[in-house]
């Protein structure tokens, strides 16, 4: 079997709420589903979801090459970038191809994926994640109500800039998935919003009145050192890397003892799930994936590794025309028996929903305050 080339489609996600953080929020906001398919001589296509970004400088690493060498083909790629790096967007464009090939491989051998990577259990644990910063008390009530009537008992709220909003937000989250639990987990993301003692002094406020799973994001990304100290300093666990771009950017993490969860992009595709798990679980780490919805094929990876904690879930539902062959149940997510990652692409549905600015708005989320990280007072009254 050889590639033989490839196509790029973007299908748009509908969320029919604000998403967003600290950092930003969309209303009513539709975001962007970049689609790449890799053909092959077989007639066999892979479909990966994630990102365009560098395909046409990615792709003749693996053009004519045997998809199912994929881990062999992943470090082409990122030999092929060796001189500019991979980091960043890059990466994103890397891994998508990963997933295809992944979706090939396992539909070559007519398994599911997860079944392919030597999971045993189709059942993977998940807690539910609203984006929700920008969403009143009545809407984010109700986004968890249907995920704790989907069996959830954990969710993550978005916030770190009112403290009292947050403990207002965290308890409506606890209340409604106490139908399911006594002592539902509860999570914090800052998205990398705060300095090392802003953040203790945050979640130090916090649990002197709630149970903390963990804090998502305190602090930049790479501050290694700022991590650690706050994992010393607050009884939650500390999760971050959801935004590391490859296994080495990991390293000073973990030389400094800094993550107590080890978390990882969904964006960055199954191979780069793996093996950031196995380094993970050298250490006795836990892994949990973050953004499921962008790239449900790396919930399949999960069932194989042994140190998976939990996967955030965004969404019920997919982007039109990203057909999915996996339900949300039980507390979960529960994968299906096509082969392949599960993933089926209606062109004609994407085309007839092609509509919406996109993820890229300028108050999203992805762009950083110019104040962030330097307030003083916990309420959110600073202009």
């Amino acid at each position: 079997m050889k590639i033989t080339g490839y196509r790029t489609l973007s299908a748009r996600h509908q969320w029919g709420r604000a998403v967003g953080d600290i950092n930003g929020h969309i209303p009513d906001a539709v975001t962007e589903v970049p689609i790449v398919l890799i053909d092959t001589d077989e007639g066999i296509t892979g479909v990966g979801l994630g990102s365009h970004a560098d395909i046409d400088r990615l792709f003749p690493a693996i053009e004519g090459e045997d998809p199912r060498s994929v881990a062999a083909l992943f470090d082409r790629m990122l030999a092929q970038v060796f001189k500019s790096g991979h980091a960043g967007a890059t990466y994103g464009g890397l891994a998508t191809i990963d997933s295809a090939l992944w979706d090939i491989k396992a539909k070559a051998a007519g398994e599911p994926l997860w079944r392919l990577l030597g999971g045993r259990d189709r059942f993977v644990p998940a807690y539910a994640s609203g984006l929700d910063i920008a969403l009143d008390d009545d809407e984010l009530a109700a986004f968890y109500v249907e995920f704790a009537e989907r069996g959830y008992v954990a969710g993550k709220l978005k916030g770190g800039f009112d403290l009292d909003a947050d403990l207002r937000r965290l308890r409506i989250i606890q209340d409604v998935l106490r139908r399911n639990t006594e002592r539902p987990g509860l999570m914090l993301d800052a998205n990398e919003s705060w300095q090392v003692k802003q953040a203790a002094r945050y979640v130090g406020a916090i649990e002197e009145q709630l149970d903390l799973l963990w804090v998502e994001e305190p602090l930049r990304r790479w501050d290694a050192a700022g991590h650690a100290r706050l994992s010393n300093l607050i009884g939650a666990a500390v999760a971050t890397g959801e935004n590391l771009t490859g296994v080495d950017q990991f390293r000073p993490l973990f030389d400094a003892g800094a993550p107590d969860i080890v978390q990882a992009g969904a964006v960055w595709g199954v191979t780069h799930l793996l093996r950031l798990a196995t380094v993970a679980a050298a250490r006795d780490l836990p892994i949990s994936p973050v953004g499921y919805n962008a790239n449900p094929a790396v919930a399949a990876a999960m069932t194989a590794v042994p140190n998976h904690l939990t996967t955030e879930v965004q969404d019920v539902r997919f982007a039109a025309g990203v057909l999915v062959d996996q339900e949300f149940a039980d507390g979960g997510i529960v994968l299906g028996d096509t082969p392949g990652s599960g993933i089926t692409i209606d062109e004609s549905a994407i085309e007839a929903a092609a509509a919406g600015e996109g993820w890229l708005q300028p108050a999203g989320p992805h762009v950083r305050p110019t104040r962030a990280g330097l307030r003083l007072v916990l309420d959110g009254v600073e202009r």
